[in-house]
């Protein structure tokens, strides 16, 4: 009777172990407001799950049913808070995201998931031409704290005014306070049309970049695997380019 009772003890909890390591992931989406990609729908800081939309966030939804992987959606603010998150805590990932060099061990990474070119903006009035970033050295550049752009040009030894959010670098250079504005387009120029501006010129694409969904280093190679074989299908049967549609 004693070792009925125990073999039964110790296949239940064998069978608890196989359970519980079976068990699906569900991963922490965290994201920001940088439209058209992702956006709170009343343009406010902080954001759940249904109240979150844009080309991205559209994607990821899509991505995640079709992979048949559980997930929640928050949006936050600052950015640098996120991909620290992201970084630092398994089960969350953050998008979207520029896949650097300098970045690509410290993620696992789904995509891409749209492109993103970084340019140099002037007001439509300015007179100023540059042909390349060494050209912009010259004047005062307004970028985005924490992002990959701003980012990139600290690295090239130039001296951006870093904002901690980039729609007030749209009021800056409408107002004089920056002669250019380091953004990514179509990310710039959206926000630029919502803050009631338009015009803005492209003086100078500098680099562009693919956007991913980065998640963190311990989420299974299984759940990676089943949300790129979504987003490749979403791809290849056109739902990639009919939500695009809906933003642009």
């Amino acid at each position: 009777m004693f070792k009925s009772t125990l073999l039964a003890l110790t296949t239940s909890l064998m069978l608890g172990t196989v359970t519980a390591q079976a068990a699906p992931e569900r991963i922490e989406l965290l994201t920001e407001n940088f439209p058209p990609y992702n956006m709170a729908v009343d343009g406010k800081n902080f954001a759940r799950d249904e109240n979150i939309h844009g080309i991205a966030t559209d994607i990821i939804r899509e991505m995640f049913k079709r992979a048949g992987v559980d997930y929640s959606l928050t949006l936050r603010f600052p950015w640098e808070r996120i991909y620290k998150m992201a970084l630092e805590n398994p089960g969350y990932g953050v998008f979207v995201t520029a896949r650097l060099p300098e970045r690509e061990e410290l993620f696992k990474w789904v995509g891409p998931i749209g492109p993103d070119d970084w340019v140099l903006l002037a007001r439509g009035d300015s007179s100023i031409e540059v042909s390349s970033l060494d050209d912009a050295r010259q004047y005062r550049i307004g970028a985005y704290k924490g992002d990959a752009i701003g980012e990139h040009l600290l690295a090239q030894g130039l001296e951006p005014s870093l904002a901690l959010r980039d729609q007030a670098n749209v009021e800056k250079l409408q107002n004089g306070s920056i002669d250019l504005w380091a953004t990514g387009d179509p990310a710039g120029r959206f926000l630029a049309k919502q803050e009631g501006i338009t015009g803005f010129k492209r003086v100078l694409r500098f680099d562009s970049a693919e956007l991913y969904l980065a998640l963190n280093k311990q989420t299974s190679d299984e759940t990676l695997s089943k949300l790129q074989d979504a987003l490749e299908q979403m791809r290849a049967d056109g739902t990639i380019e009919t939500i695009n549609a809906r933003y642009l």
